[in-house]
């Protein structure tokens, strides 16, 4: 029988555990692994009441490299599907690599004494993964991920040529709590507290963190218009190096002033620091102290209400007409009902729903191909047909460009 490891058990692993489970008959025998087993047991037991799939849980330090290749030896799984921290991506696909097994994630590496996430570090296994006939996809979240894969899409079927990008993520949801993070708070925190970076002719430039806002009103309606603030984020840079003729590519988000607030404040204090201080002889972190204050992203799920609406904005060369055209694809996503189908909330269903979907294709043959690619290289439609089958329908329209007054 077919087995499937997925590694990671916080609210984005429990979705892909469900989602894995309801279509068990493509992963077969689906093993979920943390290095708290309870976690693992808790999210079976869930899975079990809602799809009568039983999970097998295992206890693993995805840091330990050796741990892990004994496990997949144990296991022999056809593929991993890491939804650990970003720390964890280069000794997760080193097991891989030793013990012949299928590698996805859905974020790019990060050192952990370092706020830098690139791809460099895992595109330099490109060759190691050839060689050894495995197949390792990077990045199979919604952003990144999803949004690639809308570019990919886009270019195939609708432009002969894209010249912008504007990636736009907007969480129109309320938890009703004062502060609290949509997931793991450290890496949310450290990537917002990151200056800004957008790609245009050939360049990178800079801007300090949240300098540039914009109010763009958005297609769904109890979404309406909402504050978005121009951020580095992770896809830019293959998107950026994948799509021919690109002339400019940016990616925003949306925050609350009650969130920039807190945020504010808390960066004044110094709790989003990842530099060690001296508290009573011991070093600590403060970031990750400030992690253990904040709600776990786990909890928001029964709390929140309202929607998310992500998508990709591409100007480009029409194939239709051959004019200069705008059009936005999206998905719109209600927490309410990913908590009613998977007891996570749409932040979490959003990022693990593309993952399942991302190692269907990888089990289905669609992505076989021996390397390491980031999902605008493969092809799109498979993924399409199953983001509409797998819970997160998409939509294009017509829309207007991006312009900053």
């Amino acid at each position: 029988m077919r087995k499937t490891l997925i590694v990671g058990a916080g609210g984005v692993g429990n979705v892909v555990a469900h989602k894995c489970a309801q279509d068990s008959e493509t992963f077969g025998e689906i093993w979920l692994a943390s290095r708290t087993k309870s976690r693992a047991d808790a999210i079976a037991a869930d899975v079990k009441t809602a799809t009568g799939v039983e999970l097998k849980t295992v206890e693993l330090n995805a840091d330990d490299v050796e741990a892990t290749v004994a496990l997949l030896r144990k296991i022999e799984p056809e593929l991993m599907l890491n939804i650990a921290l970003p720390y964890q991506d280069l000794p997760l696909m080193e097991a891989c690599l030793q013990a012949g097994v299928h590698y996805l994630d859905t974020a790019n590496y990060e050192p952990p004494e370092t706020a830098k996430f690139e791809y460099s570090w895992q595109w330099a296994y490109q060759d190691r993964f050839k060689e050894a006939g495995l197949t390792a996809i990077l990045g199979s979240g919604f952003d990144p991920g999803t949004t690639n894969v809308f570019c990919a899409w886009a270019l195939k079927h609708l432009f002969d040529e894209i010249t912008t990008v504007d990636i736009i993520d907007a969480n129109a949801g309320d938890h009703g709590l004062p502060f609290a993070t949509n997931f793991n708070p450290e890496i949310n925190l450290r990537e917002i507290t990151q200056n800004g970076r957008y790609w245009e002719q050939g360049e990178w430039k800079e801007t300090k963190p949240l300098e540039i806002g914009h109010d763009y009103p958005f297609p769904d309606s109890e979404v309406g218009t909402r504050r978005i603030y121009l951020l580095y984020h992770e896809e830019l840079e293959s998107l950026a190096k994948n799509l021919p003729g690109l002339q400019r590519i940016r990616f925003w988000m949306t925050f609350s002033q009650n969130y920039i607030t807190h945020l504010k404040v808390l960066e004044n204090v110094g709790l989003t620091s990842i530099d060690p201080v001296d508290y009573e002889g011991k070093p600590i972190i403060p970031i990750q102290f400030l992690k253990k204050l904040l709600p776990d992203p786990a909890s928001l799920g029964p709390l929140t209400k309202g929607k998310t609406c992500i998508g990709c904005l591409i100007t480009g060369t029409l194939k239709e007409t051959g004019e200069t055209g705008t059009r936005f694809i999206y998905n719109v996503c209600d927490h309410q009902e990913c908590y009613a189908e998977v007891k996570s909330q749409a932040i979490s269903y959003t990022a693990g729903a593309p993952a399942m979907i991302g190692g269907r294709q990888v089990l289905n043959g669609h992505w076989r191909e021996p390397g390491v690619w980031n999902l605008e290289e493969l092809d799109p439609d498979p993924f399409m047909e199953d983001l509409n089958r797998w819970g997160l329908p998409w939509q294009v329209i017509e829309a207007e460009p991006l312009e900053l007054s």
